[in-house]
């Protein structure tokens, strides 16, 4: 007997708790958090690099509305003139001249400042307001198209799990089958050639587990892309109700809440209003605005002497006709742009409402009929097939036909929702989506 010349140590009785449970977390790991739709709504917001970058153009946008309302500096100026560095000056008493060059120098100082009329200032203050709530509007619809494609991934992922499991359920059944077949096989009742195929058969549920296994990582590395996200797929879920509802709202109503919230269509009305405010600018900035000055200097025998000036341009030939011209015409061109927005939201709605019902039309005959039947036939066959009444091809049909049903029920449900988020993206908030 050969004994171990390590010496063993005893772990403390105090260790012993912490000891036991971190084995069996390294046995088995906890579940990772599954996130439901708020929270990846919640953390996408703080955390998109892409939505992160529009929010700073926002305060761009407001940093450019204290420029726009900055007065006019005033110009000072400061010289001194009929400087002699090059002879002697007659001293004042009447003694012999000397150096002086600064004896007769004539030192003046102006101050003056450009006096805006028409309210240009303000005017100028009011266009960057609206130029912000303008992006604040684009910034909405940015927003609302990258949520469209976090739905549109968090839909997939919901579906893919769905799928997987449904595949999952499907091998493991088709399992029971083979393992019942292979005893019939053992005593005689089936030929060979009958248990081959059923097994190439399984080749087909296999191959339906792999793909949804692929499809889920994908629509996880989708989302924590959006998410900016550097955790594990493994470690990553999410969850929610993957079903639909069978009642719709009114295609009307739908239309009355886009025009009310589609923020795309509120920066197209907002930037009407800019245009305006621009034509007005540009009619104030034809008007002529004066230059007041006072100015300081000494003159011998004059010590000091104070003088005020106007200096006012003439607006001959520069009235400012173009930009008139062309922030007129802007107002018209944002209004045509409008309409066209007009257009797009009931464009977008209606397409949208369309594919929901035409899905609807789909999946309310699956609910009703269609899953319980196929369940029913695959059991019917399977039950007859193991006890001699059913032929193998028959078999086989029902259940690739039970494959088929359950997997094209889980297909239009994730296109419902798809259609739903494009509804939501359409009306311009969510109205369907739990």
């Amino acid at each position: 007997m050969i004994r171990s010349a390590l010496p063993v140590r005893r772990v403390p009785q105090a260790l012993l708790p912490a000891l036991i449970m971190a084995t069996c977390f390294a046995q088995n790991p906890p579940a990772p958090h599954a996130y439901t739709w708020q929270e990846v709504r919640d953390k996408f917001e703080a955390t998109n690099p892409t939505l992160l970058a529009a929010r700073i153009g926002i305060d761009e946008s407001k940093a450019d509305e204290i420029t726009a309302y900055l007065r006019p500096n005033p110009d000072l100026t400061a010289s001194i003139d009929q400087i002699n560095p090059f002879s002697e000056q007659p001293t004042p008493a009447g003694g012999p001249p000397a150096y002086r060059p600064f004896a007769f120098a004539f030192p003046s100082s102006s101050i003056s400042y450009l006096w805006e009329r028409r309210h240009k200032r303000q005017l100028r203050r009011d266009s960057a307001q609206q130029a912000t709530t303008i992006a604040e509007s684009q910034l909405a619809d940015q927003e609302r198209n990258l949520l469209f494609n976090l739905r549109s991934a968090f839909v997939t992922t919901l579906q893919q799990k769905a799928v997987l499991t449904v595949t999952r359920d499907n091998l493991a059944y088709y399992d029971r089958l083979l393992n019942v077949s292979r005893d019939r096989f053992k005593a005689g009742d089936i030929a060979k050639v009958d248990l081959v195929r059923l097994e190439l058969q399984r080749v087909q549920f296999e191959s339906d587990v792999q793909t949804a296994l692929v499809n889920l990582r994908t629509a996880k590395i989708t989302l924590l892309m959006l998410l900016n996200d550097r955790t594990p797929v493994e470690q990553f879920d999410v969850t929610g109700p993957f079903d639909f509802t069978e009642q719709i709202s009114p295609l009307e109503e739908f239309r009355k809440i886009a025009m009310d919230t589609r923020p795309d269509l509120k920066a197209a009305v907002e930037a009407i209003d800019k245009a305006r405010t621009d034509h007005r600018l540009a009619i104030a900035n034809g008007s002529t605005d004066p230059t007041f000055g006072v100015d300081f200097a000494r003159n011998p025998p004059i010590p000091v002497y104070v003088g005020v000036n106007v200096s006012i341009p003439l607006r001959i030939f520069d009235r400012n006709q173009g930009e008139k011209l062309k922030t007129q015409l802007d107002i018209a061109h944002n209004e045509r742009l409008r309409d066209a927005n007009v257009a797009q939201v009931f464009n977008d709605v209606d397409s949208a409402y369309a594919t929901l019902d035409s899905n609807l039309t789909l999946l309310r005959p699956y609910k009703a009929s269609y899953l319980q039947q196929a369940v029913e036939v695959r059991d019917t066959v399977s039950f007859a097939y193991q006890h001699g009444g059913a032929s193998l091809l028959d078999f086989l049909q029902a259940q690739q036909d039970y494959r088929s049903i359950e997997l094209n029920y889980l297909n239009l449900i994730g296109s419902y929702l798809t259609a739903a988020s494009q509804l939501d993206l359409a009306v311009g908030r969510e109205v369907l989506n739990p």
